[in-house]
């Protein structure tokens, strides 16, 4: 039964302050998505172009928990409000049935404007919405500071008690891992083209990834003998298809030296002599420890002015070389002059859906050149991984099967793998 007598002024104007009371939620639960969901890249690149806006939304998300408490603080009040409003409302116009005409009533204004609609904006906007609100929001969290610092430490006790700590410098998600999922979700969805998304995340991991990795191994080195004469050396420089040749004398692993092909031929055309001392042109050599990281290296490189180091391990014994061009592919892939083979000699397609890859091929290059996922963690080139799995130097014709591929050894050169041909399953 209804009580038309209830309909007075102190009704309308309590059902104005329930109205200003969901507009306020509404503007809680908007600001809160805007806030968590906006992109601080996109923010900062804002206010650096002067949007004062952009720059508050990034002061106060600096630190989101107490953020997020003064929002959803402001907004349990507001709503509990409402609710309370709406109960006393309703319970004059239909007695005992108030109490459930207020709850399916506000239910339903709380859902559908203070929470989805209101969300829903914030969520395709979400940098601007954050830009517009956070004067505003600024203004909530200072007021409500007090008391969201209270229930932050009431919250971390209780926390503590059961064996959890928190960090409150730590972050969910590191901006190195917010950048690789964003780039990995845009090429699954095609607004990011594969060569982009490779470039960058090879930038991104030189800081991870070692010299070792990625160096030429000792095994392939060209060197020059000091105790060559003036015509072989000549030679074998003109011949090389590399500018620079380490220089050895009396032991491969006593490198004096770096020969670089135009200090060579400036010498032997300028000198008046036949002979000449290659030391004297040679370069001195310079040594890096196997563990240093690429983005260290690049550095080094670039503060040098050089780009050719030779890697040594612990013990001072050489590993391999290393070149400014080497860490340059790990982020645009594989460079190729004249004199190089072409990448498509390491990896060769068969009639049955197979490859030929070489054992030298780095499982990182083939994961790029196939968009695989083969995990490097534990050896750096093809051969190495099959070798690490098998937990044996295999036979020529053995196949094995894991992480979803199947490898069968094709050649081998003594106990190298020389030619794997590899299918997924």
């Amino acid at each position: 039964m209804i009580d038309t007598t209830a309909f007075d002024a102190a009704f309308w104007v309590s059902a104005g302050a329930i109205a200003v009371l969901l507009v306020l939620s509404g503007f809680f639960s908007g600001s809160e998505t805007a806030l968590t969901a906006a992109s601080r890249g996109k923010l900062r690149a804002t206010a650096d172009k002067g949007g004062r806006g952009a720059q508050r939304a990034l002061d106060i998300t600096e630190d989101n928990e107490r953020l997020i408490g003064s929002v959803l603080l402001g907004n349990n009040v507001v709503n509990i409000l409402a609710t309370s409003l709406a109960t006393a409302v309703l319970t004059k116009v239909f007695g005992q049935n108030g109490v459930a005409a207020a709850t399916l009533i506000m239910t339903l204004l709380v859902l559908i404007f203070a929470e989805v609609l209101p969300k829903t904006y914030a969520i395709t906007n979400p940098e601007q919405v954050a830009s517009r609100v956070a004067g505003p929001i600024s203004v909530v969290v200072f007021v409500f500071s007090p008391i969201v610092s209270a229930v932050r430490l009431l919250v971390r006790g209780v926390l503590r008690i059961f064996g959890v700590e928190i960090d409150p410098n730590s972050n969910i998600l590191a901006v190195r891992e917010e950048i690789a999922g964003a780039l990995q979700l845009g090429h699954s969805e095609g607004v990011v083209e594969k060569e982009d998304r490779d470039r960058i995340l090879g930038a991104l991991d030189l800081s991870d990834r070692e010299v070792e990795e990625v160096m030429l191994h000792r095994s392939g080195i060209e060197m020059i003998d000091v105790a060559q004469g003036r015509d072989a050396i000549l030679k074998q420089v003109l011949e090389s298809k590399y500018t620079r040749l380490p220089v050895f004398q009396d032991d491969p692993e006593n490198i004096v030296g770096v020969i670089h092909a135009k200090d060579l031929l400036r010498a032997t055309h300028n000198g008046a002599s036949s002979e000449f001392d290659i030391l004297e042109v040679a370069k001195p050599p310079y040594f890096i420890p196997e563990t240093t990281t690429l983005d260290d290296q690049m550095r080094n490189f670039l503060r040098r002015q050089t780009h050719f180091a030779l890697v040594v391990d612990e013990y001072g014994s050489l590993q391999g070389l290393i070149t400014l061009e080497d860490i340059l592919e790990e982020i645009v892939g594989e460079i190729t002059d004249e004199f190089d083979s072409d990448e498509e000699d390491l990896i060769e397609a068969t009639g049955d859906g197979a490859f030929l890859v070489e054992g030298a091929m780095t499982i990182r290059d083939l994961n790029r050149a196939h968009d695989w996922s083969l995990p490097d963690e534990e050896a750096n080139t093809v051969a190495g991984l099959v070798i690490h799995e098998a937990q044996m130097i295999p036979l020529e014709g053995q196949v094995f099967s894991f992480h979803g591929f199947r490898f069968e050894v094709v050649e081998k050169d003594q106990n190298r793998i020389s030619q794997l041909k590899i299918r997924k399953l």
